[in-house]
């Protein structure tokens, strides 16, 4: 069991997490980042819409990341599960799985969510490869191509005309009875796009690249990729421990400088903003390492 102060201690070492701690180690920081290797993109093959790092595999971009983070004296990597976390007289305590505990004056949560899969079979093994969240990380790279959604109600129709000019050939899948208001059905079907309400059974796939969707009635749809809006959940539950306050979309809530609702607690990255994208992150990360960093200043000159 180890027992170090630290100024502060990041939990996620990913885009957000990383970017944090360098503005806190190029500010001369004592900086603790824990994290598990468990980010949300481990099965993207590739990442887009981050200036100078578009097409680069998001391993590679993490790896380079932690090695020049590391290169800050200041900042140690310890690899693990944060398990708990406890407010104390001078700050926090944070406590692994291996059962050390760390202690810091703040706190960084750049833990990122999980996403929770539906029951549809091959779905899992394709998302991020072929079954796709955002449009603006993956849309070009399957562009005019045959392409489906799957999505439900009011969501639905906003995922149809966004994806729309990037294929003209889309079809959405309600998987079930479709519950869409008749004007936006309308205006659906006045675009050409194909409505099927029978319930998936399949997604065949080979290694994760879509080839087939299959339906319970037995129908196919040859497709090159699917969008997916994935429900999802903290990654981490500590900050919910610690009295974070979170929105109705189970998101942590931070002001304009990531601060959340418990003082000395910031959170950055997909754990409390709408938009998940690794260009966001990081520059989430990078604003919470400064306002941290300037209410250490405040708080000790």
């Amino acid at each position: 069991m180890e027992t170090k102060q630290f100024d502060a201690i990041i939990i996620g070492g990913s885009y957000a997490g990383l970017s944090a701690a360098m503005t806190l180690g190029r500010s001369k920081r004592h900086v603790l980042i824990i994290d598990d290797n468990n980010p949300c993109n481990r099965q993207t093959p590739h990442s887009h819409n981050f200036i100078t790092q578009d097409g680069e595999k998001p391993a590679i971009i993490k790896a380079k990341a932690l090695e020049q983070v590391l290169k800050y004296d200041t900042v140690r990597l310890q690899e693990g599960t944060a398990l708990a976390g406890a407010k104390t007289d001078s700050g926090f305590e944070i406590t692994t799985a291996a059962g050390d505990i760390f202690t810091a004056d703040k706190l960084v949560f750049a833990t990122g969510l999980t996403d929770i899969m539906p029951g549809i079979k091959g779905l899992a093994e394709c998302w991020g490869i072929s079954v796709l969240h955002c449009p603006y990380c993956h849309g070009y790279e399957v562009k005019d191509s045959p392409l489906g959604v799957i999505s439900n109600g009011e969501l639905a129709f906003e995922f149809c005309r966004m994806i729309h000019h990037w294929s003209k050939d889309l079809i959405l899948f309600t998987n079930g009875k479709a519950d869409i208001a008749e004007e936006h059905l309308a205006a659906i079907r006045k675009h050409h796009i194909s409505i099927v309400e029978e319930e998936i059974k399949e997604l065949v796939h080979r290694n994760g690249h879509l080839d087939t969707v299959v339906l319970q009635n037995g129908k196919e749809y040859k497709l090159n990729a699917l969008f997916y809006r994935a429900a999802a959940r903290q990654h981490c539950n500590i900050p919910e421990q610690l009295g974070c306050e979170l929105s109705k979309m189970g998101l942590i809530t931070v002001d304009d400088l990531q601060r959340t609702s418990i003082p000395g607690l910031y959170a950055a990255g997909d754990n409390s903003a709408m938009f998940r994208s690794v260009a966001i992150a990081t520059a989430a990360g990078t604003k919470a390492g400064a306002m941290l960093n300037k209410e250490l200043v405040e708080e000790r000159f």
